[in-house]
């Protein structure tokens, strides 16, 4: 589904990403993780076009899109859940999740697609009306991942979703990013929690200083003691 290849980022003079290569199959969750600074956020905004990279290629559905604006790429069917959730705070939630409809191909079936999102998180119904600055980070996380799945993407590609949230609601976004595979929408996950990231992942990457390290089926690296020192803390 998703094909990265040697790929290299800058942000000036500084190189970020160092010949990454790595790809995504239809109907899996894909996990990358490593350090903060590594580069995974950059990474993120170059598949969906919010970064240019120097060299190397990205390609969806056989289409290459590196080069290529973030509204096109979302149409393609990339959507990108940020870190921060980046939601408009002054607005409703059925508003938000209105603004993730806006490609032409999904924009007169939003009511349908507004629908679907309810029932797989019926909060956002009960609170469709509520200004989202008023909810609990955990609610917010909800809507982000509502209005990203309202242009009906093929891949979600998720930044740092359960940063910031009580125990519990990471447990609930944890549930939700599994639901979406099971739904037969590929997730390309960055997350803090490597523990539950490895369980609920088919296979995992490792980003160290802008470059893989490592990659294999998350349950083998679960028992690679290179994870279990540097990130589980074994």
């Amino acid at each position: 589904m998703l094909r990265v290849s040697d790929l290299d980022v800058f942000y000036g003079k500084l190189q970020v990403l160092w010949g990454v290569s790595l790809d995504i199959q239809a109907n899996e969750i894909v996990a990358l993780i490593g350090a903060n600074g590594a580069g995974k956020t950059t990474l993120l905004k170059a598949i969906s076009g919010v970064v240019s990279p120097v060299s190397g290629r990205i390609e969806f559905m056989e289409k290459r899109v590196d080069g290529l604006k973030s509204h096109a790429i979302v149409d393609l069917g990339i959507s990108h859940i940020p870190e921060g959730r980046k939601l408009f705070m002054e607005m409703s939630v059925r508003e938000n999740l209105e603004m993730g409809a806006y490609p032409k191909r999904v924009w007169g079936q939003r009511q349908e697609i507004i629908d679907e999102v309810f029932k797989m998180l019926p909060i956002l119904k009960a609170r469709q009306s509520q200004i989202v600055s008023t909810m609990s980070g955990g609610e917010q996380q909800m809507v982000a991942m509502g209005r990203g799945l309202m242009s009906k993407p093929k891949l979600c590609i998720i930044d740092e979703p359960s940063s910031g949230l009580a125990p519990l609601v990471v447990d609930e976004v944890f549930q939700m990013i599994q639901r979406l595979r099971d739904d037969g929408i590929a997730v390309f996950l960055i997350e803090q929690d490597v523990q539950q990231t490895l369980e609920i992942s088919d296979r995992t990457y490792v980003l160290e200083n802008g470059r893989i390290t490592l990659s294999g089926e998350s349950e083998h690296l679960l028992e690679d003691d290179r994870i279990r020192e540097a990130y589980l803390g074994l």
